[in-house]
C-alpha cells in the first residue's frame, strides 16, 4: 500500500427500500476520503418498486458509483458476492459491506484504515455500531440524551455451546466501557470491512446460508486462515435496526434452524453437534412450521433460498 493509493469499495444491498439506500448513500457522502480512492456499488436485488429508477444515474462528490442490478432476489450472502466480485474486478484492496439502513460517521473508513495499516495480522474490522435515534429495542429504558449512544452491536461473540451469535454491547449505554480496539469472534454484515487478500485467500460469503449467520461463517474462514476479527471503537456506524426484513418470526424460524445446523456441523465440537442434532428432532415433532422446514431442508439438503417464499 506503499507505493500506491488503496481503493476502497463500498458494497450496499438494496432491496425495495431506495429510500433507505437513498440516505445511506447521502451519508458516505460526507466521508473523509484522504488518501484513498473510493467506490460505492450499489447491488438491487430484484427489487420490485422503483429502486432502479431511483438508484440509477446517482452523482457522488466523494465516491465513483456503480448500480449492479440482479434477475432475481439472491438473499444477503450471493447478493453481496455478485458486489464483492465487481469490486475485486475493478482493483478494490479494501471492502466494506454496508447495510442500506445504516448511516456512517465521516471518519469511517478513515479510521477503519488507520488500524488495519497498523496491524497486519488483522483481516476483518468492525466498527461501533449505534441503533439509530428512535430505533432501539427499548426506548423506554433511556435518557433523550443518550439516543444515539445506544450500541447495537461492537463486534461479536459466538456461543459455541448452543450456536448462537450475539453481538457484544447490545442494549448498553455507550460510556467509554467499549473504547479499545478488541478481537472478537466475528463481524456483523452491517458493517464488515475486510481486506481483499483475505477474501481470495478464503472465498466470499458461503451462498447455502442465503442469509443469517453467513458473517459468522465467514468470520470464523477468515479466523481459521489466520488472520484477527477486531473491533475498532473509532469507526462508528448508526443502525436502523429492523428496517430491512420486517418480514416477521417466520423468516427467522426458518434460516436460523437451518443454518444453525449448517454452521454447527462445519464448525462445532462433536459434543455441540449432538447437541444441536438432537434439539433438531425436537423441532421437528415440536416445533414451529418454518422450524419444521428449515431442519427438514438441511437433512435433504436444499440449501440457499430453499423452501423460503
Amino acid at each position: 500500500m506503499k507505493n500506491k493509493i488503496p481503493k476502497v469499495a463500498i458494497i450496499i444491498l438494496n432491496w425495495n427500500k431506495p429510500g433507505l439506500t437513498l440516505e445511506c448513500l447521502e451519508s458516505l457522502d460526507q466521508l473523509q476520503v484522504d488518501n484513498y480512492k473510493l467506490q460505492v456499488i450499489v447491488v438491487d436485488n430484484a427489487s420490485s418498486d422503483d429502486s432502479k429508477d431511483k438508484l440509477s444515474n446517482i452523482k457522488l462528490q466523494k465516491a465513483a458509483y456503480k448500480l449492479l442490478v440482479n434477475k432475481e432476489n439472491y438473499g444477503f450472502a450471493k447478493g453481496n458476492n455478485i458486489g464483492i466480485k465487481y469490486a475485486i474486478k475493478q482493483g478494490a484492496d479494501y471492502l466494506v459491506l454496508l447495510n442500506n439502513d445504516t448511516k456512517a460517521d465521516s471518519k469511517l473508513i478513515v479510521e477503519l484504515l488507520r488500524e488495519i495499516y497498523s496491524n497486519p495480522s488483522a483481516g476483518i474490522l468492525s466498527p461501533k455500531i449505534y441503533f439509530a435515534k428512535g430505533y432501539e429495542f427499548h426506548k423506554e429504558r433511556y435518557k433523550k440524551h443518550n439516543l444515539g449512544k445506544v450500541i447495537w452491536a461492537v463486534g461479536g461473540n459466538v456461543d459455541w455451546n448452543n450456536i448462537y451469535g450475539t453481538n457484544r454491547g447490545v442494549d448498553e449505554v455507550d460510556t467509554g466501557q467499549f473504547d479499545e480496539v478488541d478481537e472478537v469472534d466475528f463481524a456483523s454484515g452491517a458493517c464488515l470491512f475486510v481486506k481483499a487478500e483475505v477474501i481470495k485467500k478464503v472465498g466470499m460469503f458461503d451462498e447455502k446460508y442465503y442469509m443469517y449467520l453467513e458473517d459468522m461463517d465467514f468470520s470464523e474462514r477468515v479466523r481459521k486462515a489466520g488472520f484477527q476479527i477486531c473491533f475498532v471503537p473509532k469507526a462508528v456506524v448508526w443502525h436502523k435496526v429492523s428496517q430491512s426484513s420486517q418480514i416477521g418470526g417466520y423468516l427467522n424460524d426458518y434460516f436460523i434452524s437451518r443454518n444453525r445446523l449448517l454452521f454447527a456441523m462445519k464448525y462445532a465440537s462433536s459434543r455441540t453437534k449432538f447437541a444441536i442434532m438432537r434439539e433438531a428432532v425436537r423441532l421437528l415433532v415440536h416445533g414451529r412450521k418454518w422450524q419444521k422446514i428449515g431442519i427438514k431442508d438441511y437433512v435433504l439438503g436444499n440449501l440457499e433460498k430453499g423452501s423460503w417464499n
